[in-house]
């Protein structure tokens, strides 16, 4: 955590309001508290929702240049699949399609932007990283990588059509 001087984290205080003497309605000291928070490895801490909104926040607190990397998964994903549907769990985007559940996801770890296909083992060709999760497949993005957007929407095309994954519903 930052050292933020002499302020005192409350024990009791939600974590939005860990800082006692932030000013939570001062204008002036906007943006003290509205800066998302980068996990482990630069992944950003977005609160779960549906829809598009949380999505383009999780992809606009990306560091860096993963920030262009989500930029441009989410316009390939949404010119690939029109009617996506979106939403952020544990700190990840979600791709699904209307009744065949989630298709794919990303997250940031300290080198690379990891994109998984829930059912990879059934794409053709299957994305080049194994997973624990039977079916799963990974594909990782590389800061210098030459992303081949033909590949990616062929496995973003392929993989929405598939039964996809229902861990937290549709």
């Amino acid at each position: 955590m930052t050292n933020r001087g002499n302020h005192e984290r409350s024990r009791c205080a939600p974590r939005a309001l860990v800082w006692n003497d932030v000013g939570m309605n001062d204008k002036s000291s906007k943006g003290a508290l509205d800066e998302p928070v980068l996990l482990s490895g630069g992944n950003p801490q977005i609160a779960k929702g549906d829809g598009d909104a949380p999505v383009q926040a999780y992809i606009e607190a990306m560091p860096g240049w993963k920030q262009d990397v989500g930029r441009r998964l989410d316009s390939l994903i949404v010119l690939t699949v029109p009617d996506v549907r979106k939403a952020v769990r544990w700190n990840s985007p979600f791709y699904g399609a209307e009744d065949q559940g989630w298709f794919l996801n990303f997250h940031c770890l300290t080198k690379y932007v990891k994109v998984a296909f829930f059912n990879g083992t059934s794409l053709s060709p299957i994305p080049p990283v194994e997973s624990k999760n039977e079916g799963t497949r990974y594909f990782h993005i590389y800061e210098d990588d030459q992303l081949d957007d033909e590949l990616l929407a062929n496995w973003i095309s392929q993989a929405s059509e598939l039964p996809g994954w229902d861990g937290f519903g549709r």
